[in-house]
């Protein structure tokens, strides 16, 4: 059913959305250090009161946030392989888009931030996460 893959190989597209977050945090401090040398009120990061966060920053926290929403199931998906062994060539090109898209995905959101065209890549991005997952249902059935 799988071709012969090296399973730890499913841990290198994980390592990339990994990589990912820790430059989203990134993103997200300098965002907010620019926010606080233009003026915001350094109080306001205590409750986030008192007026409204730079879009320089806004755009930062909310992309810093989206990593932690998809990739968590993306995360699962990968571990679920590995332990029943289902990592073969569909797992690898499933997982693979993903990451293209996701990483595309976060490139228009810190740059233009164009919101159809981030919009299509989250949409490809959830394509390829069913269709992963799918894969993984197939072997998860064909164990019980």
């Amino acid at each position: 059913m799988f071709s012969a893959a090296n399973p730890v190989s499913i841990f290198v597209p994980l390592l990339v959305i990994v990589a990912l977050t820790f430059v989203g945090f990134v993103r997200m401090a300098a965002g907010r250090a620019t926010a606080m040398k233009t003026g915001i009120d350094p109080n306001f990061y205590k409750a986030h009161q008192g007026g409204m966060e730079p879009a320089v920053a806004v755009v930062g926290v909310r992309h810093y946030g989206n990593l932690f929403e998809m990739p968590t199931v993306f995360y699962a998906a990968v571990l679920t392989a590995f332990v029943l062994g289902a990592v073969g060539h569909w797992t690898l090109v499933f997982a693979w888009g993903y990451v293209a898209a996701r990483l595309v995905q976060s490139a228009v959101h810190l740059t233009y931030n164009n919101p159809a065209h981030r919009g299509l890549c989250f949409v490809l991005g959830v394509v390829f996460m069913i269709a992963l997952w799918v894969n993984l249902a197939i072997a998860i059935i064909a164990r019980v």
